[in-house]
């Protein structure tokens, strides 16, 4: 077992935290941006507030304690070591302190790796101290949520180097496990890859059921223009090269080449402008994104990368104090 030196400290508070967007002091917000800059930036407004709700849920899901309440006296402390076994990309650590301050009691959290950062198998990435029912009643959620993005994190960046040199860059989608969107594109980002729309609201995306209901891509295209002032970016599901040539006439931001043969996507991206992205889509995997690399579209998106992402294995080793 390996024990590196400390990264950084972070103590929990006593009080559950309400469930309001702006829920960072000032001093904390830039311990945060100092100690976790991505989860600061990512994790603000709605962001944060999904993030607290499923945090809340997990925690009401489990009920209490009864078990721990019935062994352990409320004086009680212990010191929890989180381990992976198996070599990965850690991701969530900041979500240790976040889970923790949801719960009444007293902890600290010490951190042995950096978020994003490689770790091999053995190794103590966070170390928790403090009220024993407490970290008992947080180590599943802790265990669960970090297990489920560092998955995601290691997928996210065999993918991304894949594409190392390529210059095309790496989407993941909206494909994510119900109430987790946050965090899994959150653990997309730490794994070295980009989100391609948090929402329905981020981005307006004609697919074929847009299309079909309009007669046309041109017309979906208007349809939006006149609702809409300014007009969001605006991206056309193209399914074969006709459809690229009215999208491209149609002057939208990007064009999606989806589930494409190699020839048609070869002759589509000669039809898309520079000053229009384009992105691959459909069926990517870690067997054939290189070669879809190759072809130099702007982006790449797959959903795999969170709904075929395995977790990692991790643990907590408790020592009573």
């Amino acid at each position: 077992m390996n024990i590196k030196r400390p990264c950084f400290f972070l103590s929990s508070t006593i009080h559950k935290l309400p469930l309001l967007y702006n829920l960072f002091s000032p001093e904390y917000r830039i311990l945060l941006m100092n100690k976790f800059p991505l989860f600061a930036d990512f994790f603000q407004g709605k962001a944060l507030g999904f993030l607290h709700r499923l945090i809340d849920l997990s925690i009401e899901e489990d009920g209490e304690d009864l078990t721990s309440r019935a062994v352990f006296s409320p004086s009680s402390s212990s010191e929890a070591t989180i381990m992976v076994r198996q070599n990965c990309i850690i991701a969530g650590l900041p979500f240790i302190v976040q889970i923790l301050d949801r719960i009444p009691g007293n902890t600290s959290t010490t951190f042995m790796a950096s978020e994003g950062s490689f770790v091999s198998s053995e190794n103590i990435v966070a170390v928790i101290r403090g009220e024993t029912v407490k970290i008992l009643k947080a180590e599943r959620i802790i265990l669960n949520l970090l297990s489920r993005v560092s998955g995601i994190a290691t997928l996210t960046q065999k993918f991304r180097s894949k594409l190392e040199g390529s210059g095309v860059r790496l989407l993941d989608t909206r494909k994510t496990s119900p109430g987790m969107r946050y965090p899994e594109k959150y653990a997309v980002l730490a794994g070295g890859g980009e989100n391609h729309r948090l929402n329905l609201e981020s981005l307006l995306m004609l697919k074929d059921n847009h299309i079909d209901q309009c007669g046309s891509i041109s017309r979906a295209v208007n349809a939006l223009k006149r609702t809409y002032s300014p007009c969001p970016p605006i991206e056309v599901e193209c399914r074969s090269l006709l459809d690229v040539e009215e999208a491209v006439a149609s002057r939208v931001q990007r064009i999606m080449l989806d589930n494409m043969s190699i020839p048609e996507m070869k002759k589509a991206l000669k039809l898309i402008p520079g000053k229009i992205e384009s992105e691959i889509s459909g069926r990517v995997d870690l067997d054939n994104v290189e070669m879809l690399a190759s072809l130099k579209p702007t982006y790449i998106s797959s959903g795999a990368v969170t709904h075929s992402a395995k977790p990692i294995d991790l643990s907590m080793k408790f020592e009573v104090r």
